[in-house]
């Protein structure tokens, strides 16, 4: 089984959605380590949700006389003022999400908007993240609902790119996400904008995104993640030797019981089988097992077909 998994959400970080991460993302729920979204962006811009009590479009008036000329853009098609209406609306709210739920940082970076519109806002935005991991496709319609009605805040584009990724639409995700990093200059959304390059085809921009010089300051879990990403994309190319050299210079023998640890001894164990090295594998899939207590990988079975194999 491949090791090109989804980056977790950095540890410690809350997500848009103001919940703490959990173990998701593209994959079973045990194989290769799973991946998440970054998250937790600071510093939103606010959105420009005040109007300036003006008609949309209204031009100056000159010599007394309306001079405004006819919109002439295209009016959208009813397919496609049907989609915007489905997603402007979005699921119905779960009884008891009220938008309390959402972490501080979250909220307060809705204070710009109108307080009915904030309050519609922060709601889509709480159910995104409680059907984040359980219904990730419902948990993006819930984050298009909030995008609809508050596209200028970074924190809004960052839970629908959060959303995109972990239901698949990866082009959307990338596209959200370079809003979000445009907006507020985060950098923690890095690994996720990488692995969407991967899962479109593009590994030569996910190496590009993981030589980014703002990774060399990265927390040690978001640090393996880039890493987990960038062996990932040197997979993808067929440079199965690179991928190895990039793993061998990760912590790999650190002490620490972390999720990332783990994620980055499975995945180095994973390529060692790819390059034909299963002695060393099973030795890595057993050194994987014994600190994944949390069985967020098969690191176990992975090592009891390669002792199978072996002694066959």
């Amino acid at each position: 089984m491949p090791e090109n998994r989804r980056p977790q959400r950095p540890a410690g970080k809350n997500t848009a959605a103001g919940r703490k991460p959990a173990p998701a993302g593209r994959g079973s729920a045990k194989g290769a380590p799973k991946d998440a979204g970054t998250g937790g962006g600071k510093g939103a811009a606010r959105g420009a949700a005040r109007g300036t009590g003006k008609p949309a479009g209204a031009r100056p008036q000159r010599g007394g006389q309306d001079r405004r000329q006819p919109d002439r853009r295209r009016a959208p098609e009813p397919a496609e003022r049907t989609r915007e209406q489905s997603e402007y609306d979005g699921p119905d709210l779960p009884e008891g999400v009220t938008g309390a739920e959402l972490d501080r940082s979250v909220t307060a970076q809705l204070k710009g908007l109108p307080e009915k519109l904030a309050a519609r806002v922060a709601r889509h935005l709480a159910a995104a993240g409680l059907f984040l991991d359980q219904d990730p496709e419902l948990a993006y319609r819930h984050a298009l609902a909030a995008r609809a009605r508050a596209p200028r805040l970074a924190v809004v584009r960052e839970a629908a790119g959060e959303a995109a990724y972990m239901s698949g639409h990866y082009a959307e995700a990338l596209a959200d996400l370079r809003a979000a990093k445009r907006m507020n200059g985060a950098t923690a959304y890095l690994p996720m904008m990488a692995d969407c390059h991967r899962a479109l085809g593009q590994p030569e921009q996910a190496i590009k995104l993981a030589k980014s010089p703002s990774v060399a300051g990265f927390p040690a879990a978001a640090k393996a993640e880039m890493t987990i990403v960038e062996a990932g994309a040197r997979r993808d190319m067929g440079q199965v030797d690179a991928a190895l050299r990039i793993l061998e210079q990760a912590p790999l023998t650190s002490k620490s019981r972390e999720s990332w640890v783990v994620r980055l001894r499975y995945a180095y164990a994973d390529t060692l089988e790819q390059a034909g090295r299963a002695e060393e594998a099973l030795a890595w899939f057993h050194r994987t097992d014994a600190i994944d207590a949390d069985e967020i990988t098969d690191a176990s079975d992975r090592a009891a077909v390669l002792e199978k194999t072996a002694g066959s």
